[in-house]
């Protein structure tokens, strides 16, 4: 499969698993932990909306909600109404009075009565099976309602308390309207919002609700930002009721043991309590910032075409380009997103930064591969012809570029020869042969790699050599001697190994010069070899070809720098194939 062909299939694919992905929202946990981040950050809360706490110090001095009389309901009310002219707009219980309890329910029925003011609240009970919609939408049906006790629930008017939870717990949406046998009820928030804005004389906003009959709940505060008071406090009349005019009143628990708090989107590890909810519900109404889910099919066909895209251009650039275009992409569609959701839209956002992360993440690891798998391949052209110390200085530095051509050095080269091979070989078998110059080439390679030469070529029985190439060696003139002693000497061992073996001998002729050259690559694209051209090379050659058995011969440049640190024979001036002049060559006897 061709790259363009194979890139090409790698978008489909994401571009697929993307739309899937956000038309079914598959992981909403995650999505919600970023959309509760970016859509519900606090907006500021009314001032006007306060909260009556029936706290832990109300609980302390009146015992259990569950043991008090009704009169200490209508205690409060008289309190927060004994003025005309200083009582809140509206009241609202978030207290479920179902059941007669003694003689304090008439009184507080009555105070519930000259109030006027004041809003109550039932509680739906859901089947804990859900149905299909005429649509086709899943819900959970009301089956049954718990209402206020006797006349109280013809008092006043009343909303269902119920919270909608989504999946993971946390209360997210309203349902703002549910049907039991025909008749409809409406949310306890909803129903103090329509009483406001009737007695303030107000035009209602018209909610928008999605295919399922919720909205998406902005939260203006987070848990603990309402004003909250003591019901304690009031009673006992630390609070004057001043306080509360003109203001809507929330009243309901406020103590973690009453089991009326909530997860929601914007309190972290802390609750909120069901009364600080229906505050939060009721200013949504007030300042008509609730969302619902846009066009999923549309946004979803977008957002993948977008993945698909933005992962073809990720696989052509270069990696911090593609880090670039990552995190301009995603900073887009948050900023889009956002500003949708404050105009009513609200989207799941995670699923195109998170395949372009994995885009990224993939098409690092390709590139990382693809240079592994190039390295690999340098490491083992260059294991044929240089010292394992080499290829591990060349691992550690990351030089991997191979190429066509050159640069010139200066270096220093080795030729070596085997003396009477090819007597040899007319006497001996051909596997016999084949033997001998296998351990031959070892040796002189052994020789080579220890004094940190590159093995150049094998031209049949002749070894060539180069020192400081392809990278810098210290030292390399003299290097380049030793590896010849070396050779000479080890070919000695060998020459006694034959003898006994075959009855004949073979020694060596090395010829080591220095001076510049071209050293690189040399062939074509699918075809290379590194190697040393020029003057010196064919000097070192010509060297060779005039030692004898056992002999050493270097030129006078190369004597001139190693002068001090070898013993010689001059040999003298002799001429060279090739040379219009001879050339002063001598013979090394010892290393110092």
């Amino acid at each position: 499969m061709s790259k363009k062909l194979l890139i090409f299939v790698e978008a489909l694919v994401i571009g697929l698993l993307v739309f899937f992905l956000t038309l079914t929202n598959a992981l909403s946990g995650l999505d919600y932990m970023v959309t509760d981040k970016l859509y519900q950050i606090p907006r500021g809360i009314n001032s006007k909306i306060k909260i009556i706490g029936i706290d832990e110090k109300t609980l302390d001095e009146y015992g259990p909600i569950q043991t008090w009389s009704r009169s200490t309901y209508a205690e409060l009310l008289n309190i927060l109404n004994q003025d005309d002219k200083s009582r809140p707009v509206l009241i609202g219980f978030d207290i479920v009075f179902s059941g007669n309890v003694d003689e304090g329910d008439s009184e507080f029925i009555e105070a519930v009565r000259q109030s006027g003011n004041v809003v109550l609240v039932n509680n739906l009970i859901y089947s804990k099976k859900f149905e299909r919609d005429e649509n086709g939408n899943l819900y959970y049906p009301v089956i049954d309602i718990v209402e206020p006790y006797g006349e109280l629930k013809d008092t006043a008017l009343i909303g269902y308390a119920n919270v909608a939870q989504d999946t993971d717990g946390t209360v997210r949406r309203i349902i703002p309207s549910e049907t039991l046998n025909g008749k409809s009820y409406q949310l306890f928030s909803k129903v103090m919002y329509d009483e406001y804005v009737r007695i303030m004389g107000l035009t209602p906003s018209d909610i928008p609700t999605d295919k399922s009959g919720r909205s998406i709940i902005n939260y203006s505060g987070k848990p603990g930002d309402y004003e909250y008071i003591s019901m304690a406090d009031v009673l006992a009349g630390k609070i004057d009721a001043r306080a509360f005019t003109g203001s809507v009143v929330f009243v309901g628990a406020y103590a973690p043991g009453m089991q009326d708090n909530f997860r929601v989107p914007n309190g972290g590890s802390k609750q909120m309590y069901g009364v600080e909810i229906h505050a939060n519900i009721f200013q949504s109404y007030l300042e008509n910032r609730f969302s619902v889910v846009g066009n999923v099919l549309l946004f979803s066909i977008i957002t993948a075409v977008l993945a698909a895209l933005l992962h073809i251009v990720i696989r052509k650039v270069r990696p911090w380009i593609a880090i670039l275009i990552l995190i301009g992409a995603t900073v887009i569609e948050v900023v889009t997103v956002v500003s949708l959701n404050n105009r009513g839209l609200a989207f799941s956002i995670i699923y195109l930064p998170l395949f372009l992360l994995l885009s990224f993440v993939y098409s690092l690891g390709l590139h990382y591969l693809f240079e592994k798998a190039r390295e690999r391949k340098v490491l083992n052209a260059f294991r044929k012809y240089v010292a394992p110390e080499i290829v591990q200085e060349i691992a550690q530095k990351g030089d991997f570029e191979i190429k066509l051509g050159g640069e010139n050095r200066d270096i220093a080269v080795l030729f070596v020869d085997i003396r009477g091979f090819t007597t040899m070989s007319e006497a001996l078998e051909p596997e016999k042969v084949v033997e001998i110059l296998n351990e031959y080439l070892s040796l002189t390679t052994k020789a080579i790699f220890d004094n940190k030469g590159t093995l150049d070529k094998f031209v049949g029985d002749a070894t060539m050599a180069v020192f400081n190439s392809p990278f810098d060696l210290p030292d390399y003139e003299y290097k380049a001697v030793c590896a010849a002693m070396d050779i000479v000497k080890a070919g000695e061992a060998l020459e006694k190994d034959l003898l006994e073996k075959y009855g004949r001998t073979v020694g060596f002729g090395v010829g080591v010069h220095c001076g510049p050259a071209v050293v690189g690559n040399v062939g074509c694209d699918f075809r290379m070899d590194f190697t040393a051209i020029g003057d010196t090379v064919n000097t070192s050659a010509r060297l060779e070809a005039n030692a004898k058995k056992g002999q050493v011969l270097i030129s006078d440049v190369l004597y001139e720098r190693l002068k001090d640190r070898i013993e010689v024979n001059e040999i003298g001036q002799i001429p060279l194939k090739g040379k219009s002049n001879g050339v002063m060559v001598y013979e090394v006897t010892g290393i110092i």
